[in-house]
């Protein structure tokens, strides 16, 4: 069977190029691509794409998302730089490249409708990826009512990366960016590393709690999110869930509630699989969300081999829960080619 990335990441070269262009050194020293080679060489990226059989991957531009680098003017120039070279790369390599998501100028909502549209419609690409934290706003801010409108008109799903929090505010200068890299505060390396392996599965459920307690998912009942890293930490402590919003109804501090139980919300979420190995956690996500929203995902080539791990394990991982192998089937290919109608 095909297995089909759902999450993987990458920094095209022209969009590179165009960026050094737009923002200083001082910031673009530091994005993932200068320590992470199979980010943006694509020799070294299909050489251990090479070692997976029947393996493809769909396309998201690696951050730090672009309205964080640029005034809405610029960010839409290249959004619109990395788009076409992220579907040029997937009809120049249909076999590795299944399909490709769009990047947003997201400082400006106008031009990221534009833009989106343009992506579905023009492109054919899967969907938008946006932030978990969007220019400064969190998920349940009104702005970005009109983009989760249009995902459920045009039926294409939206990709929610975690990222640590931001002003909203276009980073300058080093300092400015500091707090936007995957890896901060160095000196302190127990700050560092929480902020990565702990810190960003949090703001994955602190900001879609957000979505949970807003009118986002009652008023738009079609919509189709996408959650990385299994959803974080809600298949593990969902009874904790529940448990926590009766108590919270039941002091009062809920108002009048939600209109369906709590974890109805919660299992709305379509997730992947990039926790790195762990059967039994994966089987975790299959008691909660159900096998049909669970999807092969790797988050490579985040990892310190050149992409290597990130997808062994997650392999691995997949082919040893103890699901039938029609199951299986889904979660490599048939759940992602339904969502995405690929």
């Amino acid at each position: 069977m095909k297995k089909i990335d759902i999450f993987t990441h990458i920094t095209s070269p022209k969009y590179l190029s165009a960026l050094e262009k737009k923002v200083s050194p001082a910031v673009t020293k530091d994005i993932p691509c200068r320590w992470l080679p199979a980010l943006g060489n694509l020799d070294i990226r299909f050489i251990i794409m090479d070692e997976f059989e029947d393996y493809a991957q769909i396309l998201t531009e690696a951050n730090p998302p672009v309205e964080n680098l640029c005034e809405p003017l610029d960010a839409l120039e290249l959004s619109r730089i990395a788009n076409d070279e992220m579907v040029d790369l997937c009809a120049k390599y249909p076999d590795r490249f299944a399909g490709a998501v769009a990047m947003l100028p997201l400082n400006d909502m106008d031009l990221s409708l534009k833009e989106a549209e343009r992506a579905v419609k023009e492109l054919h690409m899967c969907g938008v990826q946006i932030y978990n934290t969007v220019a400064g706003r969190e998920l349940d801010d009104p702005y970005l009512f009109p983009l989760y409108a249009l995902a459920e008109k045009m039926g294409f799903p939206i990709w929610i990366h975690p990222m640590h929090p931001n002003s909203g505010a276009v980073v300058k200068d080093e300092k400015d960016f500091a707090n936007q890299k995957v890896f901060s505060n160095t000196n302190d390396k127990a700050l560092a590393y929480f902020r990565n392996a702990f810190g960003l599965p949090y703001e994955t459920v602190r900001s879609i709690t957000r979505l949970v307690f807003s009118p986002v998912l009652d008023d738009y009942p079609g919509i189709e999110l996408i959650l990385h890293h299994l959803g974080s930490f809600i298949p593990y402590i969902y009874e904790r869930l529940r448990l926590q919003y009766d108590m919270l109804k039941s002091g009062g501090s809920a108002g009048e509630g939600l209109k369906r139980p709590i974890l109805d919300y919660f299992k709305m979420f379509y997730v992947d699989t990039a926790i790195h190995g762990t059967p039994r956690s994966l089987m975790c996500g299959v008691d909660f969300y159900g096998i049909d929203h669970i999807m092969f995902g790797t988050d490579g080539p985040f990892d310190a081999d050149l992409g290597r791990p990130t997808i062994k394990l997650t392999i691995d991982a997949v082919n040893n829960m103890e699901i039938t192998e029609a199951q299986r089937e889904m979660i490599y290919e048939g759940n992602v080619k339904r969502l995405l109608k690929l």
